[in-house]
């Protein structure tokens, strides 16, 4: 009889995990406030989602009856409204750190994902933690979860003697849904207890399928509502205060709006006006010895927020609007540059996105720059003249993305770049996969791209990517092969380093699905990566790896790896000369790393690599340190030091052409020299309330090049002596940056910022390894700049404003 039992209450399990749930939500006309009670009439006898399925890290084990979650959806003519009870036997260790918005810190966790077309493809994802901080995302099984994206709506979270409460009001602008009278809406809700690290979801997901979004319930019930008018207003104005050595302080005022109008129930208009970036994180500059620019991160918010679309085939790189200026200005004897902007300003931004209910995305971006000069003197007369650095320039991006079966897409792109006048033109168009079979066990992924340049002569380019991998259970593997030829360029408007290249590549992995005695995540992976040049067919890069990444049961986190270059390799791109290349030694690379459970007060990451090659003395190793503790719930402090040496490294320095008329250098001039690089970051938050925080972060960077031999590259490839070469090319870069902020956020949508920061940095050919010299030559009046900046945002919903209007009349 017991057997029985037993095998019926499993079978049972089974079936109500392969099954989706479903929800229904219930009508009301009560006026419902939101404070975390959930003591409004409205609320009682309503559909109960329970019995939640832990996610991670025992994948599919039923949550406890003393944790137990209990979730009610209400709706009206405006929003939806959820009501979530999370009981929890020991209150008292409910973790509970306030934090900045989407950036949950050690606290529990409450979230319902939402996909108004219920269609598999991508969740609209709302958190409240027990602290009380929002954060919102939108998630795609393709591209993961882009916390970019804001909406505007409310929450409450408040804790009660048996666990703690919350209570959310999702207005219907936040979400996209089809205009049809009866909606069926795809949901989830999700749980995380902190101090355990256990997350759990109402509807069961299954890690052995490779898909997230796919595993939703169904939300019933809402019916005879209509889209609103999402049309959102959100004027600023900034005043910014500068200093700095050898320039009177002055003040400046900066005023515009942004705009965001849903034109239809699936697409939106974002729109900037008189755009101010002004308060956005200072970029980590670093001494760039390498043939290529520094890939920096985008951190203003119009590039970041819903470009999930933009992100596909990777051929958009958002930094270039409004970077730097592409063209170098000519120089006449006896004259230098006086003034050269670091950046182009931007005129104004445009970008529509969407998606309709048959699975068809829509993206289109345009941007305008406005037209920059560089000012030239003539040292002998003392005149002055400008040129043209950055023509009136027009960026637009084009996707075209088609979903079907729920897992699978095909998507068009297109980058243009139009400068005004007789200068570089650029077009890049290419077509992107994902196939994935119905179970989710397969995928297929590639692309391929091709790209126009027009710059006095036509130019142009192919790239071709593909690849399989099985995505389900324990084992999985993945191949793939790239081909790439000498002539594409995406970078007018996106950012490609390698070129004129075919390779193979392939992975295999084991992990654990469920935790063991002793293990709650268990992961190796091998790898194996072949590169040839596409013309001369010699080997550029040759690789096996395995690595090994796990979690234990008390939540430390360990990593190693390592990985062999078995064979001489030949390197085209740093001899920064056609048809040039350098040998690369055979090397071993290996690595190790520790990060500590943050759920406690104190926690330490450690990093450390070291690499060897087969060459007298040439080595690299380096080591990361960074400590972190949470003195409160309202105070954390971080700490990382990084130290990162090259001993004997050989790289270009520089070329010698004595002949103006042709493109290959006489001599290509390389150096043997040691790199060394020191960096010091110290973050705080202390958070006055979930509304309200006080953030700093400052930089400490200090990287220098110090030359031993001066070398040339020959022919086949190997560096031979060249005493001759006399010129100083060593370097020495070390920066400083300070932010310390504050934020408000005053109201739904609404924000006040302030932002003392200062600055500074220094390039020399002269190394001064006195490490407490050269940080203290940057913190001083002479070299320091100094800004001091308060900004207002505020949101304007048209529905709202509108409702009051008509109430008043």
């Amino acid at each position: 009889m017991k057997r029985i039992i037993f095998f019926s209450f499993l079978l049972s399990t089974l079936w109500s995990y392969g099954q989706k749930k479903s929800l229904q939500a219930q009508l009301t006309s009560q006026s419902i406030s939101i404070d975390g009670k959930l003591d409004e009439p409205a609320w009682e006898n309503v559909p109960i989602a329970t019995n939640f399925v832990m996610l991670e890290p025992d994948n599919g084990k039923a949550i406890p009856n003393e944790k137990r979650t209990e979730i009610k959806v209400l709706y009206n003519n405006d929003a939806i409204y959820i009501g979530a009870m999370m009981y929890d036997d020991e209150p008292s260790k409910i973790l509970k750190e306030i934090s900045q918005r989407d950036n949950f810190g050690t606290a529990d966790l409450f979230g319902v994902f939402i996909n108004g077309f219920n269609d598999g493809q991508q969740d609209f994802m709302f958190y409240v933690s027990a602290a009380d901080v929002q954060g919102d995302c939108i998630m795609t099984d393709a591209n993961g979860e882009d916390y970019s994206w804001d909406a505007v709506w409310i929450s409450k979270a408040a804790l009660a003697e048996n666990g703690w409460i919350v209570e959310m009001k999702i207005p219907y602008s936040a979400l996209r849904f089809s205009a049809e009278n009866k909606q069926t809406w795809g949901i989830n809700f999700f749980r995380e207890i902190k101090r355990e690290r256990f997350k759990y979801t109402w509807n069961f997901v299954d890690q052995k399928i490779g898909t997230f979004t796919q595993q939703t319930g169904t939300l019933e019930g809402i019916e005879n509502i209509k889209p609103p008018t999402r049309l959102f207003f959100m004027p600023y104005a900034s005043y910014y205060l500068n200093a700095a050595e050898g320039q009177k302080t002055y003040g400046t005022m900066k005023g515009g709006m942004d705009i965001k109008y849903g034109i239809t129930d699936a697409f939106t208009i974002d729109a900037i006006l008189i755009p101010d970036f002004g308060q956005t994180k200072y970029d980590d500059q670093i001494l760039n010895l390498g043939p290529f620019e520094q890939q920096f991160n985008e951190n203003r918010a119009f590039f970041t927020e819903g470009t999930d679309l933009f992100s596909k085939g990777n051929m958009f790189y958002s930094r270039r609007i409004g970077g730097a200026p592409s063209i170098d200005p000519s120089l006449n004897e006896n004259e230098e540059i006086t003034e050269l902007p670091a950046a182009v300003n931007l005129v104004n931004a445009l970008k529509l996105s969407g998606r309709t209910k048959d699975g068809l995305g829509i993206g289109i971006l345009n941007a305008v720059t406005e037209k920059t000069f560089a000012t030239i003197k003539n040292n002998e007369n003392g005149e002055t003249r400008r040129v043209i650095v950055e023509p009136l320039t027009n960026y637009n991006v084009l996707v075209l993305d088609q979903r079907f079966r729920k897992n699978s897409s095909v998507t068009f792109i297109n980058t243009n770049v139009t400068r005004n006048g007789h200068t570089r033109d650029a077009n890049v168009t290419g077509l992107a996969w994902d196939l994935n079979t119905k179970a989710n066990t397969y995928s297929l992924f590639g692309n391929v791209k091709y790209s126009h340049i027009n710059d006095y002569q036509d130019k142009n380019g192919f790239y071709s990517t593909v690849s399989l991998a099985e995505t389900s259970g324990n084992y999985r593997y993945s191949i793939g092969s790239d081909f790439v030829t000498k002539d594409f360029d995406p970078n007018d408007l996106g950012i490609n380093f390698y070129t004129n290249y075919y390779n193979f590549y392939g992975n295999a992995n084991y992990r654990i699905l469920n935790p063991t005695k002793k293990f709650n995540t268990f992961r190796i992976n091998y790898n194996m990566y072949t590169e040839f040049n596409k013309e001369s067919g010699k080997l550029q890069d040759n690789n096996i790896n395995a690595n090994l990444n796990l979690t234990t049961v008390k939540n430390n986190y360990y990593g190693t790896g390592i990985t062999f270059y078995p064979l001489e390799t030949y390197d085209y791109y740093e001899p920064r000369a056609e048809n040039r290349y350098v040998a690369i030694p055979r090397r071993i690379e290996t690595w190790g790393s520790i990060s500590t459970n943050y759920n406690h007060k104190f926690a330490i990451d450690l990093n450390g690599t070291f690499n060897v090659f087969d060459e007298s003395e040439r080595i690299t190793y380096g080591f990361d340190i960074g400590p972190r503790y949470r003195f409160s719930d309202k105070l954390l402090l971080t700490y990382f030091f990084s130290y990162f040496r090259k001993n004997n490294n050989k790289g270009y320095i520089d070329q010698i052409d004595d002949d103006s008329n042709s493109s290959t250098p006489n001599e290509i001039i390389f150096a043997n020299r040691n790199v060394i690089t020191y960096s010091n970051t110290l973050g705080g938050k202390y958070a006055i309330n979930s509304t309200m925080t006080i953030n700093l972060a400052v930089r400490q960077y200090w990287s220098y090049a110090d030359n031993k031999d001066i070398l040339s590259l020959e022919p086949n490839g190997n560096l031979s002596p060249y005493p001759q070469y006399t010129d100083n090319k060593n370097s020495s870069f070390y920066s400083w940056n300070a932010d310390l902020s504050y934020s408000w956020w005053f109201a739904p949508g609404s924000q006040l910022s302030a932002l003392y920061r200062n600055n500074a940095s220094n390039f020399e050919r002269v190394i001064d390894k006195d490490f407490r010299h050269n940080v203290s030559g940057l913190l001083n009046n002479d070299a320091l700049k100094h800004i001091f900046s308060i900004s207002v945002k505020y949101f304007i919903d048209y529905n709202a404003v509108k409702n009051k209007v008509r109430k008043r009349a």
